[in-house]
């Protein structure tokens, strides 16, 4: 709908005028044959009625309606009109492309967001402060915070079961493919490349690890008080089940790669601690340094799939 004509200062041109709505054009839209101007909200209603042209019935469609050309809009931008909220106060005077930016800081607009003053936080249409209520706003701001909550729990729900059943269905198939791939060379590989994939993206959740005291490291670790403690932080973590045991047998030195192999070499090395690349056992003093981080390392330095370091300190 058009701007009433009786706001603006001064005649305005009758080009500037809707013919449906008989008010002053607003965000205008014209026919493409003959080129009358309407606005856009009168004539896409007209259309959808009846696809004619209001004034000649010329036939039009909506898709072939078209902006007006630049002279009109400049023409309109230019009338001078009273502010929307004249009713209540306002007496500013602007041109019709200043309007929608003085409406929104315009003071006497009833409709404006302000701030409670009674402390509840809630920022509320001017004309409603009068019978706000603080407690009454907050009680339905809660309630309908709990039922959004609400919502969200049974759709988080329903995707843990969806997640639940997928990894059931990826153990299944995981479990046939390690079945063919005795017997079949393909199934072994693709086997394969899943089961390294799997530790990559388990290694890229792990957050980094720094060791700050490498004489800190125990290469003896208790099984019970230890290394148990280590294997269930690596199950929780998500660690891949196919590499867990490797990984906790290669926490003793028994296992370690040459170049840790005993406290003399291990002491020699001390320059080459700084290559890895550590991920942190959640919750221990414990580090995993991955193959898959670690192709950068010399070989003696690292073994499949990978070292688990425990420490008495030293882990940031």
């Amino acid at each position: 709908m058009g701007f009433e004509i009786k706001r603006f200062q001064g005649d305005v041109d009758e080009e500037l005028i809707c013919p449906i709505c008989s008010g002053v054009l607003e965000d205008p839209l014209q026919a493409p044959a003959c080129e009358h101007a309407f606005c856009r909200v009168c004539i896409t209603e007209w259309i959808s009625r009846q696809p004619t042209c209001p004034v000649d019935r010329q036939a039009v469609t909506a898709c072939q309606l078209r902006p007006v050309p630049r002279i009109l809009r400049n023409l309109l931008s230019r009338l001078c009109t009273s502010c929307d909220n004249s009713p209540h106060g306002c007496n500013a005077v602007l041109k019709l492309d200043s309007l929608a930016s003085h409406l929104v800081e315009c003071e006497f607009n009833p409709k404006r967001p302000m701030p409670c003053e009674a402390g509840c936080g809630l920022v509320i249409p001017k004309d409603e402060l009068a019978e706000h209520n603080c407690v009454r706003e907050l009680r339905a701001l809660i309630t309908s915070q709990q039922g959004k909550l609400t919502d969200y729990q049974q759709e988080l729900a329903e995707q843990r079961l969806v997640i639940n059943e997928h990894k059931r269905e990826l153990a299944l198939l995981k479990e046939f493919m390690r079945a063919m791939r005795v017997s079949n060379p393909t199934m072994r590989a693709l086997a394969d490349q899943m089961e390294r994939d799997e530790v990559v993206r388990w290694a890229g959740s792990l957050a980094r690890a720094r060791v700050t005291r490498w004489g800190g490291m125990i290469s003896t670790p208790d099984d019970v008080l230890q290394v148990m403690m280590i294997k269930r932080s690596l199950s929780e973590s998500g660690c891949p089940p196919h590499i867990i045991d490797d990984l906790m047998e290669n926490c003793h030195e028994r296992r370690w790669p040459p170049g840790l192999s005993s406290l003399e070499t291990r002491q020699n090395n001390r320059r080459l601690y700084e290559k890895y690349v550590c991920k942190r056992v959640p919750g221990k003093q414990a580090v995993l340094v991955l193959q898959c981080d670690n192709t950068h390392v010399d070989e003696h330095m690292m073994v499949e799939p990978g070292l688990v370091m425990i420490f008495a300190h030293g882990i940031e």
